[in-house]
């Protein structure tokens, strides 16, 4: 069994597109446990403000099995791979860690992790004592040290607002 780390993220119909996601992961895996949500200024472009919720799954399945299962939940909700890498979505599923396995052409661990707070706040959120399988180092202190450095809007909310 790995311990995959998920990034849901919506700036279209927020609430109801990542609830739709987070329906969609149940049907696929077994114990899933969600971050705080976590909301965000838009990032390298002009659009509504992002909704991200980190996600934790313990799975058999590989690396590339799950990476397929998110591109079909974003095909069944919408997602339109015709537009700009920096643009509104109506839902993104960014497979962030799968255990601790380091796979460049899956972009595992992602890149994003030491760059944007809506991906790094809520995997240390969820995987505190974890260690980032390439910088050697938790991801909370990762947050901390991000936290002192950066720069970002970032507003946490309890993720039961998604589910009101």
């Amino acid at each position: 069994m790995s311990i995959v780390h998920v990034n849901i993220g919506s700036n279209q119909n927020r609430r109801a597109n990542i609830r739709l996601a987070v329906k969609a992961l149940e049907q696929h895996f077994l114990n899933i446990e969600l971050s705080s949500l976590f909301e965000s200024p838009s990032e390298g472009f002009k659009g509504n403000d992002f909704y991200n919720v980190g996600v934790n799954i313990t799975t058999l399945k590989t690396s590339k099995e799950v990476v397929d299962i998110l591109r079909d939940i974003e095909n069944s909700l919408g997602r339109d791979r015709s537009l700009p890498k920096f643009s509104s979505r109506m839902i993104d599923l960014d497979l962030v860690l799968y255990g601790g396995i380091i796979d460049d052409s899956l972009n595992v661990p992602r890149k994003d992790i030491l760059k944007y707070a809506f991906v790094l706040a809520p995997l240390a959120e969820l995987n505190p004592e974890s260690i980032h399988p390439l910088e050697g180092s938790s991801y909370q202190n990762l947050w901390k040290t991000f936290q002192s450095k950066q720069d970002y809007d970032l507003r946490q909310y309890n993720v039961e607002k998604l589910f009101e």
